[in-house]
């Protein structure tokens, strides 16, 4: 199935799922080379260090600091990464939950770090935004 680029369409096929692990964003000074054993889901390289986004048990036994812990949404509808709003959509209806978002697109689909304590209500926010479409 191709990647959606339609709006409407992107938000009727939402099909969020939630990941059953805990994770938190760390980071950590060097090359990504050096954490690679952490198996970290993702990274980002900025200015001030490496961001490694990693399970949590990963990150306390390899003792690194974290701020708060995470739950992963899927969104299982395969987003074009030109997609135009998604992004906003689901972060504005979370933002009206008092629920923060931390979005990251991969080239399928489109993953939402959520506090833990809020995952499931983020969940039944993300089921209403597609009901309502």
């Amino acid at each position: 199935m191709p990647a959606l680029t339609n709006l409407t369409d992107l938000l009727r096929a939402l099909a969020p799922k939630l990941q059953d692990e805990d994770f938190v964003f760390c980071t950590v000074p060097g090359d990504l080379r050096e954490y690679l054993s952490l198996n970290p889901i993702a990274t980002f390289k900025e200015q001030e260090g490496l961001t490694l986004i990693l399970e949590k048990s990963r990150a306390q036994e390899a003792d690194l600091d974290f701020d708060g812990t995470y739950r992963q949404i899927s969104l299982s509808v395969h987003s074009s990464l030109a997609a135009v709003g998604l992004t906003a959509a689901v972060s504005s209806a979370l933002a009206s939950r008092g629920i923060c978002a931390n979005v990251v697109a991969a080239y399928y689909h489109d993953h939402i770090f959520v506090p833990a304590t809020r995952a499931h209500d983020a969940v039944i926010c993300l089921n209403q935004l597609t009901e309502r479409t």
